[in-house]
């Protein structure tokens, strides 16, 4: 009796079972971004939240940590403590090759790009008061280049050296995050600050909005030309001043950019990299009305700036959906 009791308690047991969806395990996956008040911190948002709304489909769920920028990002990825890394384009060339910040360390040979996202642009913020009207006018000045680990003083120094100023000696240097230059530039505590960044930048509208007038200073000159050119990472570009209505300029500012990019190691699966790729792509309306900075991208645009090699994950659909 109780056998017969048992094969259909059994019986059910095993539709149950057998019937119940199996989803894929769960995958959870990192980007490393920037400062708080930057557009590498909501870029990783943007991404994530794309990434998370297909969560089911590729069992895959996505955070942000905001940190020091582009170094510390590579370097966190190849050390596998991020999965991604938002990293300036400069920035990913240098890695990729073992110069600047990687001479020490050697090429970062399992850094791979998956792709760019929006144009940055070296802005330098001066002080009304403080008598800068041109990059030579630097000297004597206290001048934030930005933090250490940032693409941001990669970018300030490379200006400096170009045109010959030391800034050990030359100028009074302070190496802060961007995110604090605003306050101490209305605070009287700096005359000026570099800060390569997207637009519009909070950080920016912040410093161009306060009682201490403020304007962007042109980068600009033959010693700059000769920094752009045969870089394919870099490009002349100009501030639209639109977006910074407190500053004292009245027309757009010409300097030279760079490109956001993302970057993954070797190391993450295929699988991974193909998902976040296709993901992106193929929710890209959605994804470009997630920040004003990538009003003007274009998918082949985000094929653009990569000094890397392109990740095989991320190749696999560039290839299937015709990109490359």
């Amino acid at each position: 009796m109780k056998n017969l009791i048992l094969i259909p308690v059994i019986f059910i047991f095993s539709i149950l079972v057998f019937s119940t969806p199996v989803h894929p395990k769960t995958k959870f996956i990192t980007i490393g971004t920037g400062g708080l008040t930057g557009v590498y911190y909501p870029t990783g948002g943007a991404i994530a939240k794309i990434i998370n709304k297909k969560r089911k489909e590729y069992g895959i769920r996505c955070t942000v940590k905001s940190t020091d920028g582009s170094v510390y990002n590579v370097d966190a990825v190849i050390e596998g403590e991020l999965d991604f890394g938002i990293v300036q384009s400069d920035r990913q060339h240098q890695a990729i090759r073992g110069i600047a910040d990687w001479k020490d360390k050697g090429p970062r040979k399992n850094l791979r790009a998956v792709f760019s996202i929006y144009h940055e642009s070296c802005c330098l913020l001066a002080a009304v008061d403080a008598g800068i009207n041109s990059i030579e006018d630097l000297k004597g000045k206290r001048v934030c280049l930005g933090n250490y680990g940032s693409g941001h003083l990669g970018n300030s120094s490379d200006v400096l050296k170009a045109i010959g100023i030391n800034p050990d000696t030359d100028i009074i240097a302070r190496y802060i995050e961007p995110v604090q230059a605003p306050g101490l530039l209305q605070d009287g505590k700096i005359d000026a600050f570099f800060y390569t960044v997207g637009h519009p930048s909070g950080a920016l509208k912040e410093a161009t909005a306060g009682a201490r007038k403020v304007k962007f200073i042109p980068i600009i000159g033959g010693e700059i030309d000769k920094l752009v050119e045969g870089r394919p990472y870099c490009s002349k570009i100009v501030i639209p001043i639109n977006y910074y209505p407190g500053a004292a300029n009245t027309q757009d500012v010409p300097t030279f950019g760079v490109c956001a990019t993302l970057v993954t190691s070797s190391k993450v699966p295929d699988k991974v990299v193909y998902a976040v790729t296709k993901a992106i792509f193929e929710n890209f309306e959605s994804f470009k009305k997630l920040h004003p900075a990538y009003t003007l991208i274009t998918k082949a645009s985000m094929l653009e700036c990569l000094s890397a090699p392109i990740h095989s994950g991320a190749m696999k659909y560039y290839k299937e959906a015709g990109l490359k």
